[in-house]
């Protein structure tokens, strides 16, 4: 029995709109992120993140995201927080620049203290 056009482009649609890598990724959701890319995340964190968190990650608006002040924090949380932001406050979601391999890529660079691009 053949399916209707209707529900076949939903699955069509929703099948790409998961499994796409996001707009700035060439990376698919679990590859790590290539050189260039590391290097594109590592200026996004300083620029951006670092316009509201300091631009040495010591705190401003945004809590510090160095190593000391997120060692006892779990990566899945710190992860969810880039992806989904924090309501209420001003925190925005990275969602539609970052995949989730990428974020977490960025949080092993804080929690690591090596946030300074090559």
């Amino acid at each position: 029995m053949r399916r209707p056009l209707h529900t076949t482009l939903l699955s069509v649609i929703l099948a790409g709109a998961v499994g796409a890598p996001n707009a700035l990724s060439a990376e698919g959701a679990g590859a790590p992120p290539d050189g260039a890319r590391q290097r594109q995340l590592l200026r996004l964190l300083k620029q951006d993140c670092g316009s509201c968190h300091g631009l040495r990650l010591t705190g401003g608006l945004g809590p510090a995201l160095t190593p000391q002040a997120l060692k006892d924090k779990p990566a899945d949380s710190l992860t969810a927080t880039i992806m989904s932001g924090r309501p209420g406050t001003a925190m925005p979601p990275w969602r539609p620049f970052l995949s989730e391999a990428e974020a977490q890529w960025l949080v092993a660079r804080m929690r690591e203290g090596a946030t300074d691009a090559p």
